[in-house]
């Protein structure tokens, strides 16, 4: 009955429009004082939660994106991208997701993604011919890349709840990033083959290599992050923070970072790693009214009685991504469930590295669903385009990605093979 009342009051918060934050903090302190608890106790575990070191990886990476962003970095891989594929027909389709493929090495947020390629991408489309609905759908969807290939916040995050390797599960991302590119790219191929009006663009060999030469450098980041990580040069955190300086210099040297730009860069860094650290700050203080009331355990035995089978599990854990991540920001619900989830599928022998793909990718398709999906409410407001009309053009888009991280529930050595052949 307790955590009814409490599930209630904050889903009563979170219809209203509350911020997500703060429909957590004002029913779990009341539950605090109500149940004889320190109130005090409680708000200490809400400033313990954000003084974390792995964490400190989050306004790194998110300050990497920013400038990223306003060092032109997104538009120099579109017009690069653009010049490679104009023999394909639709290959503005094609463009929209290898661009952000390229930028998700250097951008793990989808909603730094769909702000920074929506402008570039959107307008562009829909003076070649094609629909809006068509690119509005590809650019949201393929937004979707970002958060699952690394540098991916929603990556820290878990890590850093788990007390998992960060590397690994960097590492073990790529593969389903690379096969939800697979999949988008099949997708855009077949909307594409149905449109007559779209058609084939000429090939110039020389805006391919001018475009070459502003996106080499960019394009070195990944072997920044990656490279670091992996040869034991760097930390997480550290590498955040080599890579965030290397885009840096990225920008001064190639003259397109101004001191405008590095300001907005800044104060972007500041408003969204605020708005994620308290997000995870009084969600823990929800999960720990949870562990209190036993939730874990039920939720074992629940689970348990259903099946003891790993993949069963992990079909649950989708599904209850699935349906949480259309009500409740992706942060929130990996710092309330995380730690519910961990012991369980210790229980069922389930690796944490492959629990945390494929609780990332659910979750993420939830940044394309209604009610919450700030994806969508992104490419809706720089497009000009209905709510309604964005996500039914995301959904052809949004089947690839419900594939392939049902793959990888059914056949987690492929998220598994790059992390232990590179013996982490």
């Amino acid at each position: 009955m307790t955590l009814a009342l409490l599930g209630i009051a904050i889903a009563v918060l979170l219809i209203i429009r509350v911020p997500v934050a703060l429909a957590f903090l004002g029913p779990s302190v009341v539950y605090m004082w109500l149940a004889g608890q320190s109130v005090g106790n409680g708000l200490r575990e809400v400033f313990n939660a954000a003084n974390s070191f792995p964490l400190l990886a989050v306004p790194l990476f998110v300050f990497l994106g920013a400038l990223a962003n306003h060092a032109g970095i997104a538009d120099r891989l579109f017009q690069f991208a653009l010049a490679v594929l104009a023999r394909l027909r639709g290959s503005l389709g094609y463009v929209a997701v290898g661009t952000s493929l390229g930028f998700s090495w250097m951008s793990g947020s989808a909603v730094a993604d769909s702000a920074a390629l929506g402008k570039i991408l959107i307008p562009q489309m829909i003076r070649n011919g094609y629909g809006r609905r068509f690119a509005t759908g590809v650019t949201a969807s393929s937004a979707l890349i970002a958060p699952v290939m690394p540098p991916s916040i929603p990556a820290v995050i878990f890590a850093g709840l788990a007390a998992v390797s960060t590397g690994a599960l960097f590492a073990a991302s790529v593969i389903p990033a690379l096969l939800m590119t697979a999949g988008l790219v099949i997708v855009v191929s077949i909307l594409v083959a149905r449109n007559p009006k779209i058609v084939r663009s000429e090939f110039d060999k020389q805006k391919v290599v001018a475009s070459i030469k502003g996106v080499i450098l960019p394009m070195l980041t990944p072997i920044v992050i990656l490279g670091g990580i992996l040869g034991g040069f760097f930390t997480p955190t550290e590498a955040a923070a080599v890579a965030a300086m290397y885009i840096l210099l990225v920008g001064l040297v190639q003259r397109s970072l101004t001191l405008r730009g590095f300001i907005a860069a800044v104060r972007e860094t500041v408003l969204t790693t605020a708005a994620i650290m308290l997000i995870v700050a009084t969600a823990s203080l929800l999960g720990y009214i949870l562990t209190r009331e036993r939730l874990p355990q039920m939720m074992t035995d629940a689970m348990l009685s259903i099946s003891d089978s790993p993949t069963v599990f992990l079909l649950l854990v989708v599904l209850l991504c699935l349906i949480l991540g259309t009500v409740i920001d992706a942060t929130a619900v990996l710092v309330l469930i995380v730690p519910i989830l961990m012991p369980i599928a210790a229980r069922y022998d389930v690796d944490p590295i492959v629990l945390g793909v494929v609780m990332i990718i659910a979750l993420m398709i939830g940044l394309l669903t209604p009610p919450v999906g700030t994806v969508l409410f992104i490419v809706s407001n720089v497009s000009q385009t209905r709510i309604g009309e964005v996500f039914r053009g995301t959904l052809p888009f949004i089947l690839p990605i419900l594939v392939v991280c049902l793959l990888i529930v059914f056949f987690p050595n492929a998220a598994m093979w790059l992390p232990r052949a590179l013996g982490l």
